[in-house]
């Protein structure tokens, strides 16, 4: 019998096909004593899985490009913490196993995250992914993760770990469904990267059973278990007529009535380039830069090597936008020689450009790379900062541009409430605006955004975060500037019409949504795009915004 569930859509498409469950997680290992004269053997066994998961990590990262490459490099940084390797090596001394040191050193660490006033909980699944590998690793059991399987199907998980996501095979992972995450968590990030559908924060998952068949609307959030014939029709045709409109849409972003809104792409380093262009996107609205710190946590990388990189990146754009965000180190991206490792609130803390003004030195060796970067380019160079809070902010980072001779426009990401608020003081010392509507909703509605039990409020068609996005672009309208977005609000395409109503001026994305957005910008008028904007922030709930906007767009 067809039953319908609801979950988060955070990646579009549609895929029926049969479930199969993740590998299960390891099991804990006994808690039994050690001679002492075996603890330096022990020891010995605990680095040496360590750097075996770390350098499977990497390698992993290293084969996925772009934007995953950054995160497990970011886990293998994890696996390698000097302080929980000392903590192994102490319990280790005391009589525990090699595994079973691992596993209580990490559950201390979980512990920690957790009580970091949840900011960092959404980093658990990447942690207890690294516990498993090792612990499975000195156990001598399989690793867990994506089942084995001849046949295409329909993967189901409490969490994906990046690990997983990154290099999942499209060709047999139809689609997936977690019980945790969020519209911004990685799973669901990577997923709209592969152009993988996927559904997340839906309660009850694990209880699917194993062989089922399933049908998941990544764009709606809903899963039917046991489809009838007809809702399988219904849902295939619907994806084909989708397929049919994308492939129909192509150039500039615009709206139907030729109001131009450029779209862009959100890349995480050189690797995200290929997908860009070939999806038509036209320009880069978010160059993430943290990929190349990431590589060493002790120090910077030199000068030389990140004008290597950033000109990969600009020369791939001749004639178009590249807006690059300076490091957004600090709270879920700490980097040793960075940022403090005892705050109470990392997500709180000094995080984003607070860590660049504490350091100068990072922030003017990277500014020093972009100028030279872009020398003798066509590329329209423009380099924002992450966390901007007020106008002294904004001002700092505008004096520090000037100061290294940087020949670009100089921005500020929307990311805290303060900033929307007051944009028009901000506006006063930078040339644009670029929102970041993940961190944005987290700081709105204290919400972390890795935590499936608060994703209601992390929906990007909350009306008050609707309101603070306004708020920017009508004060950039004021100024006579620009104020794009660049979080993952701007990859749904219904909401996409939205924003362009609210007076958005780019829409940044993963470049796996730039052709869903163009398509359904195509079919709409800016006074549509601006009813169903003033639609969406009349209600009072992100369903009903949802559910007000649609109907104007589908012109009931």
């Amino acid at each position: 019998m067809e039953t319908t569930l609801r979950g988060v859509g955070v990646s579009h498409g549609v895929a029926i096909g049969e479930v199969r469950h993740m590998g299960t997680a390891v099991l804990e290992p006994p808690a039994k004593q050690i001679p002492a004269d075996e603890a330096e053997r022990e020891q010995g066994r605990a680095r040496q899985a360590v750097e075996a998961v770390a350098a499977d990590l990497i390698a992993r990262g290293n084969l996925a490009g772009g934007e995953a490459q950054a995160v497990l490099e970011a886990q293998a940084l994890m696996a390698q913490d000097p302080e929980l390797m000392a903590d192994v090596e102490r319990r280790i001394t005391v009589g525990s196993t090699a595994e079973r040191a691992v596993y209580d050193a990490f559950a201390a660490y979980r512990a920690l995250l957790a009580g970091a006033g949840e900011y960092l909980a959404g980093r658990v699944a990447d942690l207890d992914d690294v516990r498993n590998r090792i612990v499975a690793r000195l156990l001598g059991v399989p690793m867990p993760g994506v089942p084995d399987s001849d046949e295409p199907y329909v993967l189901i998980a409490r969490d994906l770990a990046p690990a997983d996501t990154a290099l999942l095979d499209p060709t047999l992972v139809l689609g997936f469904v977690t019980e945790e995450g969020g519209p911004t968590s990685h799973s669901a990030i990577l997923a709209r990267a592969l152009g993988v559908p996927a559904v997340v924060a839906l309660p009850g998952a694990g209880e699917l059973v194993e062989g089922t068949v399933i049908a998941v609307d990544g764009s709606t959030g809903e899963i039917f278990v046991e489809p009838s014939a007809e809702k399988r029709a219904e849902l295939e045709r619907a994806a084909a007529e989708r397929k049919a409109a994308l492939a129909a849409s192509s150039g500039p972003g615009a709206t139907s009535d030729g109001h131009k809104v450029p779209l862009l792409a959100n890349v995480g380093g050189p690797g995200d380039v290929a997908a860009a262009v070939e999806a038509g996107a036209e320009g880069v609205g978010l160059f993430r830069t943290e990929f190349l710190f990431l590589d060493d946590s002790k120090q910077a990388p030199a000068e030389a090597k990140q004008v290597e990189a950033y000109r990969k990146v600009l020369e791939a754009f001749p004639e178009g936008r590249v807006v690059v965000r300076v490091l957004d180190a600090g709270a879920d991206k700490p980097l040793d020689f960075l940022t403090p490792a005892d705050e109470p609130n990392p997500a709180l803390g000094v995080r984003g450009l607070r860590t660049l003004l504490d350091h100068p030195d990072v922030l003017r060796t990277q500014l020093t790379a972009l100028a030279k970067a872009a020398e003798g380019l066509p590329v329209y160079l423009e380099v924002m900062a992450p966390m901007v809070a007020d106008r002294i902010d904004a001002k700092a980072f505008a004096d520090a541009c000037r100061e290294a001779g940087l020949r670009a426009k100089f921005g500020a990401m929307v990311e805290i409430p303060s900033a929307a608020l007051r944009a028009r003081s901000i506006l006063q010392e930078v040339e644009f605006l670029s929102l970041g509507t993940n961190d944005l909703a987290q700081y709105t509605f204290a919400a972390d955004r890795q935590v499936g039990a608060v994703s209601r409020l992390q929906d990007p068609w909350q009306p008050a975060l609707l309101d603070l996005v306004a708020a920017s672009a009508e004060a950039a309208k004021a100024e006579g500037k620009s104020c794009g977005v660049c979080g993952e609000a701007a990859s749904d395409p219904e909401l996409a019409c939205v924003l362009t109503g609210l007076g958005v001026t780019s829409l940044s994305m993963g470049a796996a949504s730039i052709p869903y957005v163009r398509a359904t910008l195509a079919k709409h008028t800016l006074a549509q795009c601006e009813r169903a904007a003033a639609a969406a922030r009349a209600a009072d709930t992100a369903d009903d915004a949802r559910a007000a906007a649609r109907a104007v767009l589908s012109g009931e």
